[in-house]
């Protein structure tokens, strides 16, 4: 008899124990699993362009190759900012002459040749003021017709203002040009000199340089290559300015804020766990990031961009690479 209850209670305990053990292996099997927000690495990259069109003539980098902030990458050569260059000097020179002949004035031969003409003005004046003061005198004694005295007078009044003109030029001649002149002049050689500068500003833009420390991440066009006004080069990233972006649904946020700290776990180095600071939170503005739940009585969920950025930045962390964290 007590043996057969031994044997029960034996039973009883194995019963127990099986049930506990279903239990906890039901309990760890059902226990929902952490959830992976997954995001990826993303820096700063400078598209560096041309400002004139021409062709890629040398390329001083490769893709991949690390740059420090002023650094030449490549040179373009521009035809039309060689023949711009040369349109705008010959411009500036014939402003110059401009200038210079406006303050020089007019030249001596110029000067004694206004001189006589005044001359012989005064002569044909002397000459039609004593005819006109003979005619004068016989007109009081009514010996000549008023036509006649009228004629002469006519033509002596044109001697005087004959002279009077040749006088205005000559003194036009000595004084030189006018200061309006001068100064139409100057601002002319002024214009010619922006244009130059211009024009040097260009062939200064010729060299491609790099913007930013960084590496090469990029190069478009191959050497050779003809490129537009505008057009990219290539693209150098900073490394040393790095986030972290995740794309969350609005219903996995749980009232994450800017300013929260997360932990965040880069595979690609081994699983090494980074300290970061969110610091943006937008909803995308596509209409495909959402996700429709109505059909289980819920809401349409937007998806949410939110960008962390690490205390510090590890050696090896590139664009691209894909970032986790644990709810």
């Amino acid at each position: 008899m007590a043996k057969k209850n031994y044997n029960l209670i034996i039973g009883l305990c194995a019963l127990v124990a099986a049930v506990l053990l279903i239990s906890l292996v039901g309990y760890w099997v059902s226990k929902p699993k952490p959830q992976l927000l997954q995001g990826e690495v993303e820096a700063t990259d400078y598209r560096v362009s041309c400002m004139v069109p021409g062709h890629v003539t040398a390329l001083y980098v490769r893709e991949g190759e690390s740059v420090r902030k002023g650094d030449t990458l490549a040179f373009i050569d521009s035809p039309q900012v060689k023949a711009k260059l040369a349109q705008a000097q010959a411009a500036r020179s014939a402003a110059l002459a401009q200038s210079t002949k406006a303050r020089n004035g007019a030249r001596q031969e110029q000067i004694a040749g206004a001189y006589e003409l005044w001359q012989q003005a005064l002569v044909q004046e002397d000459v039609m003021k004593k005819s006109f003061e003979r005619v004068q005198r016989l007109y009081d004694q009514r010996v000549i017709a008023a036509q006649k005295y009228d004629e002469t007078k006519a033509r002596y009044d044109a001697a005087v203002a004959q002279s009077r003109a040749a006088k205005s030029q000559y003194d036009m001649a000595l004084a030189g040009a006018r200061e309006e002149d001068k100064a139409a002049a100057a601002a002319l050689v002024h214009q010619a000199e922006g244009a130059i500068q211009e024009v040097d500003s260009y062939l200064n833009e010729l060299y491609l340089v790099s913007p930013s420390d960084g590496i090469v991440s990029s190069i478009y066009p191959r050497q050779g290559e003809l490129v537009g006004q505008g057009s990219p080069v290539m693209t150098v990233t900073d490394l040393s300015d790095v986030w972290f972006t995740f794309n969350i649904r609005e219903d996995q946020l749980h009232g994450m804020n800017v300013g929260d700290r997360l932990t965040v776990r880069v595979p690609a180095l081994d699983g090494t766990e980074i300290p970061a600071t969110v610091h943006y939170i937008a909803v995308r503005e596509s209409y495909a990031t959402w996700k429709a739940t109505k059909e289980s009585d819920r809401y349409d969920a937007k998806t949410f961009e939110v960008r962390a950025v690490p205390a510090q930045t590890l050696p090896g962390l590139r664009p691209g690479m894909t970032v986790l964290v644990s709810e």
